[in-house]
């Protein structure tokens, strides 16, 4: 049976949330539950919406330093719904967890966030600079109309973050063990290998794109590209889809398609990237056209005021001393980060994003109010 009893502020506004259920890029009213309770607390709430996809703005405060919080309320499909054990929207707590989608991606950070807020302003109502969120439901889709062009208008008009707390699951095995401190950045190349279609019984008629670009996609897997840094690993390079051919055995296609993706360090540039895929493409006489898509540049937030207040806030709360890592996939931070903000991913645990059954210890949620908290106090309290 579910339980319900000494359900915390935390809990209940994340069930809140976790009820609606707003797959991406639907919003279903997360972000009017989140600006009625940020107005209360005296935040002035700008509503962007662009194309399909709802966000927000909202600031406290017009001074610097300037302390954002960055998250998203859409969530990925449920998947099967008969495959999971409680129904994926209506958020359940049982045996010590709560489980529903956005449990741990990200409801439950937002829940979080949204009462520290309201806790840290009951404390301190003249805290020095100014708190800020930036909400969006296009984080799981296409991340066209979100983050980034919000990030666009604040950036025609001057305003600036200068630290930002990303609400990702960061956390592995243990609350706060790891926090993100950067990210890789995403290169995706979209490759159309060109020949001449026909029989394969008459090899000196065809030209087959496929035995061309077989050697180079070999060589590509086969390079060492850097031995990355102190922070990131080596940048890797993967071939996530070809296909080529009509489906009979006896037909030489006259083309294949082959999508490939760089996750790189801060050692090299995407246009180091290009310009060497391109040149094995090149130097295996492959007939091509190529489309690049710029998902996102790599960001390192080194050691300073934020992650500093991060680690020191976790230690307290939790007892756990935090790694800093750079690994994992792309977050909004990739957006955040090129206008001079130190950027962090701090949440709960990630083992169940995006699967079925998703869920987070209703404890861990309580400890991430008390650390996001923490930040807040060590960065934004009241000088005396």
């Amino acid at each position: 049976m579910p339980e319900h009893a000494t359900v915390t502020p935390t809990i209940a506004l994340a069930q809140d949330l976790m009820g609606r259920a707003s797959v991406t890029p639907e919003d279903k009213g997360c972000q009017e539950l989140m600006i009625g309770r940020l107005e209360a607390i005296g935040f002035t709430v700008e509503r962007m919406r662009f194309g399909a996809v709802d966000n927000f703005w909202a600031r406290r405060g017009t001074e610097k330093p300037v302390l954002a919080f960055a998250g998203h309320t859409d969530v990925v499909p449920s998947g099967p719904v008969d495959q999971w054990h409680t129904p994926p929207f209506e958020p359940t707590i049982k045996d010590g967890f709560l489980y529903g989608r956005g449990a741990a991606d990200m409801k439950g950070s937002l829940a979080s966030w949204v009462v520290a807020l309201e806790q840290f302003i009951a404390l301190y109502p003249n805290h020095r600079g100014s708190l800020a969120l930036l909400i969006t439901s296009d984080e799981e889709g296409p991340f066209v109309d979100g983050t980034t062009r919000v990030i666009d208008t604040l950036e025609a008009r001057g305003e600036k973050m200068d630290w930002c707390i990303v609400g990702e699951p960061s956390s592995t095995n243990t609350l706060g063990d790891v926090i993100k401190n950067g990210r890789r950045g995403s290169l995706t190349a979209n490759i159309t290998a060109k020949g001449i279609q026909g029989h394969v019984a008459y090899p000196h008629l065809v030209d087959n794109p496929i035995h061309k670009v077989a050697p180079a996609l070999a060589e590509l897997a086969a390079t060492t590209w850097d031995q990355g840094n102190e922070f990131f690993p080596p940048t890797s390079f993967q071939i996530a889809n070809i296909n080529g051919g009509t489906g009979a055995s006896n037909v030489v296609p006259g083309h294949v398609d082959v999508m490939c993706n760089f996750r790189y360090s801060t050692e090299l540039t995407a246009d180091d990237l290009t310009a060497k895929l391109e040149a094995i493409l090149d130097s295996h006489k492959v007939d091509y056209d190529i489309l690049w898509t710029y998902n996102g540049l790599p960001f390192l937030t080194a050691s300073g005021a934020l992650v500093d207040a991060c680690r020191d806030a976790i230690k307290d709360t939790t007892g756990t001393n935090t790694e800093l890592s750079t690994a994992g996939g792309t977050s909004d931070g990739r957006f955040i980060a090129p206008t001079g903000a130190q950027v962090v991913e701090l949440g709960p645990c990630n083992g169940t994003i995006h699967k079925l059954n998703e869920c987070v210890k209703v404890s861990d949620l309580e400890q991430l109010t008390d650390v996001y908290l923490g930040v807040l106090t060590r960065l934004m309290a009241q000088e005396s």
